[in-house]
């Protein structure tokens, strides 16, 4: 029933030549007219200038010049094997960027917000590795100057506050640049990445020099070429919003960028911090200065500009920040356009999801309400929005309680107004606790020092000093063996069920060694049933591009059950399947449901090698 909805929804946007996309920053579905919709894409083609149409595939080109300048990198000992491997592209996989626009419905007009998917683009390595590398130096070296998330700023502010420099008359600034990723010049933003280094005592980043990552950098800005419709474009200004290295490179290029009004703030005593692209600051002096200041900063740079706000009561990421009257009022913030849509709970998933929607945005809440009725008002608009999506109420005021309970005595503390100062005391503990975004900064900003001379692959490679320690036979508990099964909640007992069978089947078997882990995917949401994005393959490489073999730290040689760490796919009822036909007498051509399997253990050891070997499968093991 649900393919032929999907399939009728499918030809009525065909025959009516619609358009169907995920709003920006939202959940909500944009239907529109195809050509009204590339207008939109046109007008961001032509008011950025960033971009030139190719007459040509340069696909094998770029690959190629990529591939070249790895080995010749690795062949003057410039970067270690061990990197040269991590950036390497395979050549089996690779293809062409392409280019996507997803509609802002939450800004007037509705612009398109372009994406660039370069999952399997030829230097998509070499973006991450760079990403890896010197986000960590951002994360530690700009922290000062950088807003986390809407709590961090809510925390900062609240210092501002007590060093009582927030006063009834004090204004709130926010603005955002216009097209950063897209408008960020490139040969100006791998000098100012230089520069960076330089500045703070970096002359090798992980062992590879300052100039050779500035030439890994420029092959990822300068060859970024991608399809988008049935045309081929090249990029010349900016970075690709989708690759991981342009968001580092653009918070560094601002990092410069902002250092005049960072000096003047700093100098009054005033707040400054930023977000990639948005910036938000306290201002205690006119708002007629205020705004000579602002149409200042929008001349500093040609590709740089800005749209800013001044007000008593902003909203910022996803919190809404008041001064009233010289005392600090913070909100969740629900941009008017955003739906109020979380995963229903009809859906197929695990139920610790929906137990975690219910406990993240309370805990939102929390973070982000300074009142108590603020609070309230947040939780009834959390209950309703759980119940739109089809919570059952129980459901949710057991999540509530369980929630509450971990800071509060077991008493029911929800809705009652005499509850408020214990309210407050949960607060500020929650408020002492980092958020799983300050702790992943925190952690990055923490290495970004560490290990910035490794050693050579000889000596990373330190043959074994004592071979006759390797004969003993060690239990190694770290060997993983990876099992996956797309999820539905029929199957809720399936990872249980598993690792019965497994027990059973492998007892008293070397595989008992081998950690089990069982784990599920989640069916694919609609959006990817029903929005087509990508463009046709032929278009995406040459095809006289033809499948050769991979470098050697690619090639896959048979490996014994002891030796896994990872498969990526297991046919998951398998197993059950071949217990149920060694032990039941069923034939491989009988039908047969998971849910109604009881298995055995099997104790004939070639019985269990045909299981895990069927016949016309692909060999998994080798024998056991």
């Amino acid at each position: 029933e649900q393919a032929q909805i999907l399939g009728s929804i499918r030809r009525i946007i065909q025959n009516m030549n619609l358009v169907i996309r995920v709003t920006d920053k939202g959940n909500n579905f944009y239907i529109g007219s195809v050509g009204e919709f590339e207008q939109k894409a046109q007008k961001f083609f032509s008011d950025t200038n960033a971009f030139i149409e190719l007459s040509y595939n340069p696909f094998n080109e770029i690959l190629d010049k990529v591939i070249q300048l790895l080995n010749t990198l690795r062949g003057k000992d410039l970067i270690r094997k061990w990197q040269y491997e991590q950036m390497m592209p395979d050549r089996t996989k690779c293809e062409l960027a392409h280019l996507y626009f997803n509609p802002k419905t939450h800004k007037d007009g509705i612009p398109v917000r372009p994406i660039e998917s370069t999952i399997h683009a030829s230097t998509t390595k070499i973006s991450k590795f760079l990403d890896k590398i010197l986000r960590p130096i951002f994360d530690d070296k700009c922290k000062d100057t950088t807003i986390i998330d809407g709590a961090f700023l809510i925390t900062e502010l609240s210092k501002y506050n007590k060093k009582g420099l927030l006063k009834p008359t004090t204004r709130f600034c926010t603005f955002d640049i216009r097209n950063l990723y897209t408008m960020l010049p490139q040969e100006e933003s791998l000098d100012i990445l230089m520069t960076f280094l330089h500045a703070h005592g970096y002359r090798k980043v992980k062992g590879i020099s300052i100039d050779t990552i500035k030439k890994l950098a420029s092959i990822i800005l300068k060859d970024n070429v991608f399809a988008y419709g049935k045309k081929i474009y090249k990029q010349t200004t900016g970075g690709a919003m989708g690759s991981s290295l342009t968001l580092t490179l653009a918070n560094i290029f601002m990092s410069e960028w902002q250092k005049n009004i960072v000096e003047e703030q700093t100098k009054t005593g005033e707040f400054y911090g930023r977000y990639i692209d948005d910036i938000f600051m306290t201002w205690n002096r006119s708002e007629e200065e205020l705004r000579k200041l602002l149409d200042d900063v929008n001349t500093w740079h040609p590709n740089i500009k800005l749209d800013y706000k001044i007000g008593y009561s902003l909203p910022f990421l996803d919190v809404q920040l008041t001064n009233n009257n010289g005392i600090l009022s913070t909100c969740v913030y629900h941009k008017p356009a955003a739906e109020p849509y979380v995963t229903p709970f009809t859906s197929d998933h695990p139920r610790h999801v929906f137990s975690n929607i219910i406990k993240t945005s309370i805990e939102r809440a929390t973070r982000y309400s300074s009142t108590f009725e603020a609070f309230n008002y947040e939780r009834r608009y959390i209950k309703l929005m759980l119940l739109y999506n089809e919570y059952p109420s129980t459901f949710i005021e057991n999540e509530f309680h369980k929630y509450f309970s971990e800071y509060i005595s077991k008493s029911r503390f929800l809705p009652l107004i005499d509850e408020e100062q214990k309210y407050f005391l949960m607060r500020k503990e929650i408020l002492g606790l980092p958020t799983p975004r300050q702790s992943q900064v925190a952690m990055s900003a923490a290495l970004a020092d560490i290990d910035n001379d490794p050693p050579d692959d000889d000596e990373r490679q330190q043959p074994n000093q004592h071979p006759e320690k390797s004969e003993e036979k060690i239990p190694n508990y770290n060997e993983k063996f990876f099992t996956h099964f797309t999820y539905e909640k029929r199957f809720e007992t399936c990872k249980r069920d598993m690792h019965q069978v497994y027990n059973h089947a492998f007892k008293d078997t070397p595989a008992m060694y081998t950690k089990q882990i069982v784990g599920n995917r989640i069916r694919r949401p609609a959006h990817n049933e029903l929005i087509r994005k990508r463009p046709n393959k032929t278009l995406l490489r040459n095809t006289t591009t033809t499948k050769s073999k991979s470098n050697d730290y690619n090639k896959k040689s048979s490996i014994s059950l002891l030796s896994i760490k990872k498969i990526k796919t297991f046919p998951l009822l398998l197993l059950f399947r071949e217990i149920r036909k060694k032990e039941d007498g069923h034939t491989s051509n009988q039908n047969y449901h998971p849910a109604t399997i009881h298995p055995k253990p099997i104790n004939n050891q070639d019985s269990l090698h045909r299981m895990i070997n069927p016949p016309n499968d692909k060999r998994i093991f080798e024998n056991i």
